[in-house]
């Protein structure tokens, strides 16, 4: 099995997926490729380009646009950046001042981008520290994530283990209890906003880490939010 290939999600949809360690943690990261009305392709929070991987996008058509969805999710746009110059580089405005390196085409939230039109929604996910954007793909009502929730299974490296148990996450879909505790400074808009995105019509969710939630999409979504209530009136 090629790791470096994309895996079809549905149509016009597709997934590459990459090993990430972080705090010694052994987990995996996703892009997800999207097409959009053109033909082109978005590439979402892009994994590390190996010769393979850039050939298998390169077969599914032009890439168009480069997005980072939050400020976490930028470690490799770069290496796309630098491989496909006229490529879109879409990121939120924090990103400007993390990575004074890259060409920051448009910030977010921003002007609605023309391209993206009858297919892509965005929206910003307020109060949130990391400043992530939501794609809804609407041809394949494919609602597409980085670090909202995560869906990782159960990991068998031990510290991975033991400490996805201890952050609530491991065998669910769920917010790391780290990112619950600190990634948060307005979390009534954090709230109206999950709840805005609980309305899309979407029958699935790519996760920035994990894989695809395919079954129960919106309720499993609505249950790993259950610690942040609504508001009464």
């Amino acid at each position: 099995m090629n790791d470096d290939a994309l895996t079809p999600v549905t149509e016009g949809v597709w997934l590459g997926t990459a090993p990430v360690r972080f705090l010694g943690l052994r987990l995996t990261s996703n892009m997800t490729v999207l097409r959009l009305g053109d033909g082109s392709l978005l590439l979402h929070s892009p994994v590390a380009m190996t010769p393979e991987r850039r050939a298998a996008v390169e077969a599914l058509g032009t890439v168009a646009h480069l997005y980072a969805p939050n400020t976490f999710h930028h470690l490799r746009i770069g290496e796309w950046a630098a491989a496909f110059p006229r490529a879109r580089l879409h990121g939120p405005a924090g990103l400007a001042k993390k990575r004074r390196d890259l060409r920051l085409d448009r910030a977010l939230p921003g002007p609605p981008e023309p391209a993206f039109e009858g297919v892509l929604d965005e929206f910003h996910i307020r109060g949130f520290r990391l400043e992530e954007h939501v794609l809804l793909h609407r041809p394949s009502r494919t609602l597409v994530l980085a670090d909202l929730v995560h869906d990782i299974g159960r990991p068998e490296h031990g510290w991975t283990k033991l400490y996805t148990k201890m952050m609530g996450f491991h065998d669910r879909v769920a917010l790391s209890r780290m990112i619950r505790w600190t990634g948060f400074h307005d979390r009534r808009a954090t709230r109206e906003c999950l709840d805005r995105v609980l309305e899309l019509p979407f029958d699935r969710i790519v996760v920035g880490h994990g894989e695809p939630i395919t079954e129960q999409a919106r309720e499993r979504l609505a249950d790993a939010y259950a610690w942040l209530p609504r508001r009464s009136a």
